[in-house]
């Protein structure tokens, strides 16, 4: 489906985006539209892996969606679009105001000393929550692993996003972070080792020697509140993986690397909320209107 085509590709079919650009500077609505539908899912998946939390990753993906309105005009096709657009999300995403997640300065000793002091517990009797055990452990691993994500600085986490999870080659990763590729590996190759060192030492997910697992400590999450069993945040009967839509660029990797990564990438491919109701009313106020030259 388009709304799912990948854009961080070697060759991201630009030539779709410029024809709906071209449409949307001479005032045609449903072309903007058609932008939005094409790069909210991959916007709002990446800003959800940088903060965590639905709440602030819709903020931030309308953040970034009405910068694409109000900047289009400004879009010379010098660049490809798909770089001018996601320079400006990561722009965004770098310089934006700390997150709720990010406002408490998750380190990854303090992940590890919270994990060690979440109890080992057998989960509750199934009847006693409304999903299945199997969901509530999916989502106490996803969201956990997840978290780990916070322990690394904003700029880490986005070369990890984009070359460990999305699998972007460093071609693409470095054009949009405005890196080297020289760059843009080492910084990536840190990224992963760091992860890989945290999980190594604590997550039974990487090495089975560690006691942590998470289904001894799904029951531990519920009562500290980072579950609800009736509000589900990452885990789904059914849905869509990273992997699913965003195949792997193939790079030098070693296995543990690979094992690391597969973890993200087994993480559900969110479904993006639908911004273009909310973006179609700001195009109904004349202030808005004339900030875009539609007029």
């Amino acid at each position: 489906m388009d709304s799912l085509s990948q854009p961080l590709t070697d060759t991201p079919g630009d030539e779709r985006d410029r024809e709906l650009v071209g449409l949307a500077k001479d005032g045609n609505q449903t072309a903007l539209e058609q932008l939005i539908l094409r790069h909210q899912p991959w916007i709002y998946n990446l800003a959800l892996r940088m903060l965590h939390r639905s709440e602030d990753a819709r903020d931030v993906t309308q953040e970034a969606l009405i910068k694409l309105f109000t900047r289009l005009s400004t879009f010379d096709g010098r660049s490809s679009f798909r770089t001018w657009l996601y320079r400006i999300v990561v722009n965004h995403l770098l310089n934006m105001k700390r997150g709720r997640a990010e406002a408490r300065g998750i380190t990854f000793q303090a992940y590890g000393h919270a994990l060690d002091n979440t109890p080992d517990e057998e989960l509750a009797d199934a009847t006693a929550v409304p999903v299945e055990a199997q969901l509530l452990t999916a989502e106490a691993r996803i969201g956990c692993t997840m978290g780990m994500l916070l322990c690394l600085d904003r700029e880490q986490r986005l070369v990890f996003i984009f070359g460990g999870i999305f699998g972007v080659s460093d071609t693409v990763g470095a054009e949009l972070l405005e890196l080297s590729r020289d760059n843009f590996r080492q910084k990536l190759a840190r990224a992963r080792r760091d992860l890989q060192s945290f999980m190594l030492e604590k997550c039974g997910l990487i090495n089975a020697a560690n006691s942590c697992r998470c289904a001894r400590k799904t029951r531990g999450f519920i009562k500290a509140g980072h579950i609800d069993p009736a509000n589900l945040r990452f885990a789904e009967a059914r849905l869509t993986r990273v992997r699913d839509v965003a195949p792997r660029v193939s790079d030098e990797i070693s296995a543990l690397d690979a094992a690391c990564a597969e973890i993200y990438r087994e993480h559900p491919f969110a479904k993006s909320p639908d911004f273009v109701a909310a973006l179609r009313e700001l195009l109904q106020r004349p202030e808005f209107r004339t900030s875009l030259d539609l007029n």
